[in-house]
């Protein structure tokens, strides 16, 4: 009983810092804070001996549900500076939708290494884009028209409900290669982590129902536990984070975290293939 509480508090520790070092990165980089939690997660898990067919499923689903509350209090601060681009969340919100429902099922259906590959994979672009990209990239001077447009809004979704992250990660730097101004892709990418967050949390709720090896207080594939824990901390850094951002330098702060990022891919990939 003892040992039982002993590994509940070290897992109640590492949930709170897994919030707030989320909740950091959001505010400093402008990325979401699933980027982080998600593999905070699945060390933890791993490191708890978490069966290998449910750690991964189990840190996205967690990732999904903290990010409902995050991306309605980002989107609202958005929306009040203007910054959230309204004809466009029109146009892409129902193809990102239909990826996430397409994720969402497909991540039920996989095993465990194959969702840890996915979030590897797409963790290391992410990270070679955080490293070596430059503010002025661009691909168009605007978004494409369809179907080309409607593809990228379903790959996100898609890409993104598997992985466990908001629109920030994977839409931000889409947006931008696009010319679309930073502050409104940011402004836009909060509020299709909402979109992204409702329905993917209730496909791993669904998906997980009743599904052996999950860790304690799990509602189908989300830890309530790591809910509870995760969202004060990360809700109470990101303003903080966003105000540092304005006063460090912030490419060496992307570099560092792009080497964050490199290293949890490649325990990762070690991970699959151990």
């Amino acid at each position: 009983m003892d040992t039982d509480l002993s590994n509940l508090a070290m897992l109640a520790a590492i949930l709170l810092a897994a919030g707030a070092a989320g909740g950091l990165a959001a505010g400093l980089l402008g990325v979401g804070g699933g980027i982080v939690t998600v593999p905070v997660l699945f060390h933890l898990f791993t490191t708890m001996g978490l069966d290998e067919h449910v750690r991964m499923h189990v840190a996205v689903g967690t990732s999904l549900a903290t990010i409902i509350a995050t991306s309605i209090s980002s989107t609202r601060s958005h929306w009040r500076k203007g910054s959230v681009d309204v004809g466009l969340l029109k146009q892409w919100g129902p193809f990102i939708l239909v990826g996430v429902i397409a994720g969402t099922a497909l991540a039920g259906t996989v095993r465990g290494p194959a969702l840890t590959g996915v979030f590897a994979v797409v963790a290391s672009l992410v990270a070679l884009h955080m490293a070596f990209g430059k503010k002025d990239w661009s691909i168009a001077e605007q978004l494409p028209g369809n179907p080309l447009r409607a593809i990228i809004g379903m790959v996100i979704g898609g890409l993104s409900s598997m992985m466990g992250i908001g629109g920030g990660t994977l839409s931000v730097p889409t947006l931008t290669l696009f010319r679309v101004p930073i502050h409104r892709a940011v402004g836009t990418a909060a509020a299709i982590g909402f979109i992204i967050a409702i329905p993917g949390a209730i496909g791993f709720i669904l998906t997980g129902w009743n599904v052996d090896g999950r860790p304690p207080f799990s509602l189908g594939y989300i830890n309530l536990l790591g809910v509870a824990l995760i969202l004060p901390t990360s809700m109470a850094l990101a303003p903080i984070g966003a105000k540092l951002a304005h006063s460090l330098n912030t490419q060496a702060l992307r570099r560092a975290f792009a080497l964050f990022l490199g290293v949890t891919a490649a325990r990762m990939f070690y991970s699959i293939l151990s």
